[in-house]
């Protein structure tokens, strides 16, 4: 069959929109106090590693109870999904990072936090920065370079 040229760029969009859809990062977050990361999805697989509140990691497989996630180093795991909060969080990758007024790194600097602090992620500017929260601050932006999570 073939298709006219307005219906094959309709048909092409659709497919390139599809694409990027499906490489789109899906976050999340450990939203318990601290939560046991297993080599399959069961409480009978072998425990691997105990996590921290708000670890962000890549979900890449969700079953009934049981996610799949990828941490920034690319390790696989599973977690109960009990475990995971609706709030994601990402982590600082820079020794020291700046937390910026603006979308912008010549903007004034609010504030700094050490490697591997945890910021509540607010939004994505869509410009290579995302806005951000640290207990008892009213947010800033980071370049979303610095950040695992995003």
């Amino acid at each position: 069959m073939k298709l006219s040229d307005p219906l094959r760029s309709i048909v092409l969009a659709a497919l390139l929109y599809g694409a990027g859809a499906a490489h789109a990062a899906d976050f999340v977050s450990v939203g318990e106090n601290s939560a046991i990361l297993y080599d399959a999805p069961s409480v009978k697989a072998k425990k691997l590693f105990v996590v921290n509140r708000y670890m962000p990691f890549e979900q890449i497989v969700v079953l009934n109870t049981w996610v799949k996630v990828r941490d920034r180093s690319g390790g696989l795991y599973w977690i109960e999904k009990s475990a995971l909060s609706d709030k994601r969080y990402v982590f600082a990758l820079a020794p020291v990072l700046d937390v910026r007024a603006e979308p912008d790194q010549a903007a004034p600097l609010l504030f700094q936090v050490r490697q591997q602090v945890a910021l509540e992620y607010l939004e994505s500017t869509g410009t290579g920065w995302i806005k951000v929260r640290h207990q008892g601050t009213d947010g800033g932006y980071v370049s979303s370079a610095d950040v695992w999570g995003d």
